[in-house]
């Protein structure tokens, strides 16, 4: 799917990202023809559905109707989540950035804070129970 200048096109995934999670994503099962029910979905739309809905925040049924249906997107996020794509996807991008960024992996931080407890007594007074 090529980006077509449309104003739409800020929440679709760039052609990048598409390249390395389109080898991730599970195999499609072979359909029956006289099965019936519907077609699956487009993965690259699903997934552009799915990375807004991450990006935003917003709940799965208030996806915009030019995105796909909630429900189907929240499906294949669930397939996809089971069949390990987006921890893949996660390992890959960190491998990625330490190619280029050089992560120290032998120092790690935690990130934190430090404030005085609300009931931890003053300076020269007794401490609280």
């Amino acid at each position: 799917m090529e980006r077509t200048g449309r104003s739409d096109d800020a929440f679709r995934m760039p052609d990048a990202l598409w390249a390395q999670l389109e080898v991730l994503l599970p195999k499609r099962r072979g359909r029956k023809r006289n099965k019936g029910g519907r077609p699956p979905l487009d993965p690259r739309r699903v997934a552009d559905a799915i990375f807004y809905i991450l990006r935003t925040g917003m709940q799965w049924k208030a996806l915009p109707r030019e995105l796909g249906s909630g429900s189907s997107a929240h499906r294949y996020f669930q397939q996809w989540q089971r069949a390990g794509v987006f921890e893949t996807l996660w390992a890959v991008g960190l491998l990625h950035y330490d190619a280029r960024k050089q992560i120290q992996w032998t120092w790690q931080s935690m990130d934190g804070a430090m404030g005085k407890a609300p009931l931890g007594g003053e300076k020269n007074r007794p401490q609280s129970d």
